[in-house]
């Protein structure tokens, strides 16, 4: 029985960044041998124990053989006569594909290191392909690391092309692409990921909604980059590491993807267009329903938030309810750093000014210090109170847009 340190651990440290979570093969043991020393059995699908001490994930070394359409589609051998090397065969990437002994020496049949060394990320073996999966794990890959001169090898792209014309992406399941699609909004660079998959034609197939918004023109006064798409991506750049915001970036402008070409490069309307395209795509991956609420608010209220100096106070009261500001501020200030990205993900626009979410915060909170109370103190009650309220509050953000200059950007 060995122990092998593998994958991203590895990986990881060669490259000399942190190591955040380690896991291990071990060869020449059985299932009833790891049970003996005390290891408590998680897998479903393999072998898989818990360490009785550290709770890190032991596996036995195994082999896969290709039964089936998806990710799932295959059948598992694990037994004691499995080699290391064969383990690491069935691994994605060269640079995923290496393990370190107990005394520090690296096991690199595939050639993992030399792809550090040069950047890129290619595959292992032809049996990549076996696992339509792992097209969106390559993209996320290089999202993840694009920031360190990372790029995928050509023959590896030429395969995930491959894979996408034979039909395998269509069998994956909504639950794991949304778990790639989630943990690769939250990489450096997420517009990579998009990128990537738009390239191989997977995009077409899991977010054809974003897919088609590439070529797809926009007024070059507001927009200079002109391509949607290329707006979403650059967009995508300027949010801030925050799953909701990222997604519901990547999900903004959906509506222009529908607006109809003799009108273009005009997209009147594509707020209210973009909302049941919006639904559509949470629906079909399952998306958590506070990040669809987030996104949906986005898509129907960002041009309110590039207008707020423009918005008399009656309309202002209207979006920060219908945003559930007040009762949500957390959520809404992810609605501002959302259009905030909107706004800087244009051509040479990147470092514009954007006062307009100070203003918004400003006017949350002139609403939010209406006291109740002290309404109630003066005796009113019930339908009056309401209306007490709304005055105001109207009152508080008339004053505020005196006071703020309301300066045009």
């Amino acid at each position: 029985m060995k122990v092998y340190l593998v994958g991203g651990a590895v990986r990881d440290k060669l490259l000399q960044r942190p190591v955040h979570e380690r896991d291990w093969v071990v060869v020449g043991a059985s299932e009833s041998d790891m049970r003996a020393r005390g290891f408590r059995p998680v897998g479903k699908d393999f072998p898989v124990f818990l360490h009785p001490d550290t709770d890190e994930e032991y596996a036995l070394a195994r082999t896969e053989r290709k039964s089936g359409r998806g990710y799932g589609g295959f059948t598992v051998h694990a037994s004691p006569d499995v080699t290391l090397e064969q383990d690491l065969q069935r691994r994605d990437l060269t640079v995923n594909a290496m393990a370190e002994t107990e005394d520090g020496t690296i096991i690199d049949p595939y050639g993992g290191q030399a792809d550090l060394s040069a950047r890129k990320l290619r595959h292992v073996s032809t049996a990549f392909a076996e696992d339509p999966l792992r097209i969106l794990r390559v993209a996320r890959f290089a999202a993840r690391y694009a920031p360190l001169g990372f790029t995928i090898a050509d023959e590896t792209r030429t395969l995930m092309r491959a894979m996408v014309d034979a039909g395998e992406v269509e069998h994956l399941v909504a639950e794991r692409v949304w778990k790639e699609v989630s943990r690769a909004l939250m990489e450096p660079r997420p517009d990579i990921f998009i990128s990537t998959l738009r390239d191989c034609g997977a995009l077409e197939i899991l977010l054809p909604e974003v897919d088609c918004l590439f070529g797809v023109p926009q007024p070059v006064l507001h927009h200079p980059e002109i391509d949607t798409g290329d707006h979403v991506l650059r967009a995508l750049r300027q949010a801030p590491a925050d799953l909701p915001v990222r997604f519901a970036v990547l999900v903004h402008d959906l509506g222009k993807g529908v607006t109809p070409e003799q009108v273009l490069p005009s997209h009147r309307g594509h707020e209210a267009a973009g909302l049941p395209l919006v639904k559509a795509v949470c629906k079909r991956l399952r998306v958590p329903n506070p990040i669809t609420a987030l996104a949906l608010g986005v898509c129907e209220y960002h041009l309110h938030c590039h207008k707020a100096f423009e918005l008399r106070p009656q309309t202002l009261l209207k979006l920060l309810r219908a945003l559930d500001a007040l009762r949500k501020p957390e959520r809404f200030e992810q609605f501002l750093e959302s259009c905030e990205a909107d706004a800087r993900g244009r051509l040479g626009l990147e470092d514009r000014d954007y006062p307009q979410v100070d203003y918004l915060r400003a006017a949350r909170q002139a609403t939010a210090d209406v006291d109740p109370q002290a309404l109630i103190a003066e005796g009113f009650a019930g339908a009056e109170l309401g209306k007490a309220l709304d005055r105001a509050r109207l009152q508080a953000l008339a004053h505020l847009k005196g006071s703020y200059g309301a300066p045009q950007a």
